[in-house]
């Protein structure tokens, strides 16, 4: 589990707590149904245990100390007939059935419980270690760890009315009540906000410190005349983060921008615009996406946007003939070559760029933070532009990204997205319909399932092999079928027969979630929804409806879960990726919307960006502060700590 040493044991703090604290009298004649409550008294019948099949319950009377009698029942544990009495007081943890007018029982325990023992710590254990051997771990790590030294500097503990760093520990693993765990929380969620802070500030300064000389005149006029040649206009918000990068790109320090738009919003034409005036600045400007067929499906784009320039774009991927590598690196290293196009080879030893003035990096939440530093290095003074379709809420992206500028592209291009979300359920009749009408429109049609192979018969439906074969049947040779562990030159075969026709339907697991345009696309179909994020089930959504052709996305879901229904509800009320994106960030947390584990981005262990905000808030400010104020005051501490979290160099 990651856990080596004491101060490990004291960190790994409990994900919840079983409430023994005893619920007021005026509450228990009020509680609704499902709510729960800790009750004490005694049994004042003897308890019967009903057996039938494989299930049981034991029944009994109970009266607590105000005098109120409950019927009271306990699922599936028949050896509390032998330990429940009629003699001895009992403390019952219970959930109201409001049906029934009945108690269904949690937990018990004999006696009154102290408030020392009325809030129980739960630990994420693995399934073999007990709770109350981990619970006794944690009391001798007390014992044995001596003194536990504060991070957050004094002003600002005085500032906050914070308690020490060992009290906050040990008031969330030996609370007496739910405050003593929120004034717990409050210092290590400050502390971890504040040292993230700093982290970003320092890199931001540091990058933004670099005096960068000799990057090069954009000649103004000619970039004009470009954009004006193009076959659209541009929306306001493309033009204004073209304006906001082209100011970084003349400026002397060096350019570190995200861009982040909702699927649809034109982020590839803004990286077209910034890479043609870094070619008018004669430098080489280089595009990374995290797949073949991204790449090559931006080369294509490319192509097509520079014809009749003399800009000369190439493709570079992991697998090439060993002439035409050759030739492409040829063309890198003389500067033939003034825009590449990419995967993570774009950065391989063997690549040298003759002069890398712009990297930008598409998708950049698959990519870790090592890799988009290498990339940028390969140019000694390149700007950097980060590209993200994973909206996120201008005021959150400031907190996450705060070593970054950002620009946040908000409306879309002229042919308006016309997509209809509907849950339906998985019946083949209506599935035929909508794939045979779109087909009869030469259209093309998305299936996507949630994974590659059933884990167990019960899962056939959710296995992409499986509903391959099903369409197939349906439709023999019109059907192509992607997913992750094909091989590229087989992903890119899928992609060109759904194209062009020759497979009008394509099967895939949700790696066409990012990037993939086919403009004639007006269906899609996704087998059990809810194995999905929401931000992904957006991302799936923004393939269809790309030519402004009025389109369909069906959830197939047969369930009744109200919370999943819920769930799937958000994407048939709002076509907002911003909104979904607050959504999914208020059901799943900022870790998993964002990729935390591939991306480099915040692991928070205590802090949690959306519902702690306002602490972040303050958080930055006071990061500011210490900054500015670093040689008056003693902070070298919690700055020491800052320059360690830096897990990789500032882009130099």
């Amino acid at each position: 589990m990651g856990i080596f040493s004491y101060l490990d044991v004291i960190e790994h703090l409990p994900r919840r707590y079983e409430s023994f604290i005893y619920t007021d009298p005026d509450r228990l004649i009020r509680l609704a149904d499902k709510e729960r409550a800790v009750i004490y008294g005694k049994l004042i019948t003897e308890p019967k245990v009903l057996r039938f099949r494989n299930v049981s319950n034991t029944t009994f009377m109970f009266r607590d100390a105000y005098n109120h009698d409950y019927k009271c029942v306990a699922w599936n544990r028949p050896y509390l007939g032998k330990s429940l009495n009629t003699t001895d007081p009992f403390t019952l943890q219970v959930s109201y059935d409001a049906k029934k007018h009945e108690m269904n029982v949690l937990g018990l325990k004999k006696g009154r419980v102290g408030e020392e023992q009325a809030l129980v710590p739960v630990y994420s254990l693995p399934s073999d270690y007990p709770q109350h051997l981990f619970a006794a771990l944690v009391k001798k790590s007390f014992r044995e760890i001596g003194q536990i030294y504060n991070h957050v500097p004094l002003e600002f503990m005085k500032k906050y009315r914070l308690a020490g760093r060992g009290d906050a520990f040990y008031k969330c693993h030996f609370p007496t009540s739910f405050e003593d765990v929120r004034q717990g929380l409050r210092v290590l969620k400050y502390e971890e906000a504040l040292i993230f802070s700093l982290k970003n500030q320092l890199i931001r300064k540091e990058n933004k410190s670099l005096t960068v000389r000799g990057k090069g005149y954009i000649d103004r006029d000619k970039f004009e005349k470009f954009i004006s040649s193009l076959p659209y206009a541009l929306t306001n918000s493309q033009r204004k983060a073209i304006d906001e990068s082209l100011m970084d790109m003349e400026a002397d320090s060096l350019m570190y921008r995200l861009l982040q738009g909702d699927v649809g919003s034109g982020k590839t034409l803004v990286a077209g615009a910034l890479l043609y005036a870094n070619y008018l600045r004669g430098s080489q400007g280089a595009l990374m996406a995290p797949t073949e067929t991204l790449a090559e499906q931006h080369y294509q784009t490319l192509k097509a946007l520079y014809e009749g320039t003399k800009v000369q774009v190439v493709l570079l991927k992991g697998k090439m003939e060993a002439g035409d590598r050759r030739r492409t690196l040829n063309d890198i290293e003389d500067a033939t070559a003034d825009i590449i196009v990419g995967t993570h080879a774009l950065f391989s030893k063997s690549v040298h760029y003759a002069k890398l003035g712009l990297a930008i990096i598409d998708e950049q939440h698959k990519f870790g933070v090592n890799q988009r530093t290498t990339l940028a290095s390969k140019g000694e003074f390149a700007d950097v532009l980060l590209m993200s379709a994973t909206p996120i809420p201008r005021t959150l992206s400031l907190t996450i990204y705060g070593d970054l500028d950002v620009s946040t592209l908000t409306e879309f291009p002229a042919k308006k997205r016309q997509v209809v979300s509907k849950i339906i359920k998985p019946t083949v009749k209506e599935s035929l319909l909508a794939i045979n009408k779109s087909l009869e429109n030469n259209h093309r049609v998305y299936i996507v399932a949630p994974k590659i192979e059933e884990v167990d018969e019960n899962e056939k439906d959710a296995s992409v092999k499986t509903i391959f074969e099903k369409y197939n049947a349906l439709y023999p040779g019109k059907v192509a079928l992607m997913h992750g562990k094909m091989e590229e030159d087989e992903k890119e075969a899928a992609i060109l027969a759904f194209k062009t026709g020759l497979c009008p339907i394509l099967v895939s697991t949700s790696v066409i979630e990012v990037g993939i345009d086919v403009k004639n696309a007006d269906l899609m179909l996704v087998y059990e929804p809810t194995r999905f994020a929401l931000s992904s089930l957006h991302q799936l959504r923004g393939r269809i409806g790309r030519d402004g052709t009025p389109s369909t996305f069906y959830l197939l879901y047969e369930g009744n879960d109200e919370e999943e229904l819920d769930k799937l509800q958000v994407l048939t009320a709002t076509d907002d990726g911003f909104k979904i994106a607050e959504e999914d960030l208020r059901r799943r947390g900022p870790g998993e919307l964002l990729g935390v584990k591939q991306a480099g981005l915040p692991d928070f262990h205590f802090v949690n960006i959306v519902q702690d905000f306002k602490m972040f808030e303050c958080a930055r400010d006071d990061a500011a502060y210490i900054l500015a104020h670093d040689k008056e005051y003693p902070f070298e501490y919690i700055l020491k700590l800052a320059k360690e979290s830096i897990d990789s160099a500032p882009l130099k």
